[in-house]
């Protein structure tokens, strides 16, 4: 009875180290409580990131344990990529956006534009319109295809009315990036530089990859489920992040 109990707990704690490892050179789950990424993530979907994209850091491990300074096997991350990061301001909240400017660079709206380096980016208007979420607030927006010099596409929306309209010129200091929500006007990100600001190379996670799961809590919680059908959002199950 005892070597079976002991070959139980060996059994366990195995199982454990593997998911320790997993979690923190392979891949995490994380889940998306804001609508800052809307349309393109929502409240309610659950995704994978893969932490090794970008080489690790402390951050990489549970508890941002201060074991170190450096970050190991660096990959720099590319623009337009949707990143996982801990924010500056307490270097343990999680925070999910999309890189717009790397290290060197000058960012700054103008009239609703996005400038990079003085360039202006494609955007081009799309005819379908978006309801999205901004808080406790339900607003009408205005959806855009935005093309980054690389040739990263990806989807933003702008309120009709009372959008930023213009910003200061914001420069990304070295091993800093800058990261902005795909739902403009109701993200806090970098354009805030006292709560959240540059982003140093060593607090990135990881690139968010594929949502594997999505419900919408306003119609249903998993525990009703008689209402799956209505809350589950079946059509964002194993969705690639763009």
């Amino acid at each position: 009875m005892k070597k079976k109990i002991l070959e139980n707990i060996k059994t366990l704690l195995y199982a454990l180290v593997i998911a320790l490892v997993i979690r923190s050179f392979l891949f995490q789950p994380f889940y998306i409580p804001s609508s800052s990424m809307e349309p393109n993530l929502l409240i309610g979907d659950r995704l994978f990131v893969s932490k090794y994209s970008y080489g690790f850091s402390k951050h990489s491990l549970p508890f941002s344990p201060n074991i170190t300074k450096d970050r190991y096997f660096m990959k720099a991350p590319k623009r337009g990529d949707v990143v996982v990061f801990k924010t500056p301001a307490d270097n343990r909240t999680d925070y999910i956006k999309r890189l717009v400017g790397l290290p060197g660079d000058y960012v700054q709206i103008i009239n609703g534009d996005l400038y990079l380096n003085d360039k202006k980016i494609l955007r081009t208007k799309l005819n379908q319109e978006f309801t999205i979420n901004c808080g406790n607030e339900k607003i009408d927006v205005q959806g855009f295809n935005e093309v980054f010099p690389n040739g990263k596409e990806y989807t933003v929306v702008y309120r009709k009315e009372g959008s930023m309209k213009d910003t200061d010129k914001y420069f990304v200091p070295k091993e800093h990036y800058f990261f902005m929500g795909d739902n403009r006007d109701c993200s806090k990100d970098s354009r805030f530089l006292s709560s959240v600001g540059y982003v140093n190379i060593n607090n990135l996670v990881g690139k968010a990859r594929i949502t594997f799961f999505s419900n919408d809590k306003d119609l249903g919680n998993l525990f009703k489920f008689w209402k799956w059908n209505k809350s589950i959002r079946f059509d964002r199950f194993f969705k690639k992040i763009k």
